[in-house]
């Protein structure tokens, strides 16, 4: 139903639709320094070395078509001095409306309250952009094990998270490396963790 993305290489972004077959919607976290086809082509040398210092990064939520969804728009969350990181967010509408907030958190792990904050301000941002009485989910990179947000249900186990308030969550899973990988490629050097929520009364 929905995919939260974070470090997005900028020149991916008009291609994810086709490649998911899912409605995009995206915020540009670090411009890119060199045009597209010259970014994508040096950054391929040693991903690892060049990541997004080229081809800039962005986050990006993916919305199945079946569902009717609603750009809630975003906000800076990181502290003036530090890279720019991001929150954004989607409304997902149906009985149980439901809002969706991504975020990659900074990776100062020598002062873990710089990313918990930074979770906190992507919180009280999906808390005001929300209609009230939706379930609230916040995924993302927090870069750290725990965000401190003690109203919302989900994973502690790694700083790949799934944060849900106001709704059952089901299962949490986080995927093998076998399953990331597709064409003999690894498609993220993090655990993708899946959520099943239950939104809908039974």
């Amino acid at each position: 139903d929905v995919v939260c993305l974070q470090e997005v290489p900028v020149w991916a972004l008009p291609r994810i639709d086709d490649w998911s077959g899912m409605r995009r919607f995206d915020a540009v976290t670090r411009p890119p320094l060199w045009p597209g086809p010259v970014s994508r082509w040096v950054t391929r040398a040693h991903q690892g070395f060049f990541r997004s210092g080229l081809a800039g990064q962005a986050n990006a939520i993916l919305v199945a078509p079946r569902h009717a969804a609603t750009d809630l728009g975003h906000e800076r969350i990181s502290e003036h001095g530090r890279e720019r990181r991001l929150v954004h967010a989607v409304r997902i509408a149906g009985s149980s409306g439901v809002t969706v907030a991504n975020l990659h958190a900074s990776n100062d792990h020598a002062n873990p309250e710089v990313p918990r904050g930074e979770a906190m301000r992507a919180a009280a941002f999906a808390e005001g952009v929300a209609t009230h009485g939706d379930v609230i989910v916040i995924a993302g990179d927090f870069n750290v094990l725990d965000p401190a947000l003690e109203a919302y249900a989900g994973t502690r186990a790694g700083i790949d998270q799934v944060l849900v308030r106001g709704a059952r969550l089901e299962s949490v899973v986080a995927w093998t490396r076998e399953q990331r990988v597709q064409d003999g490629v690894v498609l993220s050097d993090h655990p993708v963790v899946e959520a099943r929520i239950e939104t809908e009364p039974s």
